[in-house]
């Protein structure tokens, strides 16, 4: 008998591992999504606060 619940007990933890992964893939693409689409709907800015127009690296004379 202590086999058969054995064999359940792996297999119930077997199916809540399966149903773990899934959630933690699909929570996963759900975040990396939202962080595609905030870094294409907000504009760069330094560390500063201002906008980033590009001019990294250029001296102003």
């Amino acid at each position: 008998m202590t086999e058969r619940n054995d064999r359940s007990e792996k297999q119930g933890r077997a199916s809540r591992d399966d149903r773990l992964k899934s959630a933690l893939r699909e929570n996963l693409k759900r975040r990396k999504l939202q962080a595609r689409e905030r870094a294409a709907a907000e504009p760069s800015q330094d560390d500063d606060g201002s906008l980033d127009e590009g001019t990294a690296g250029k001296i102003d004379d």
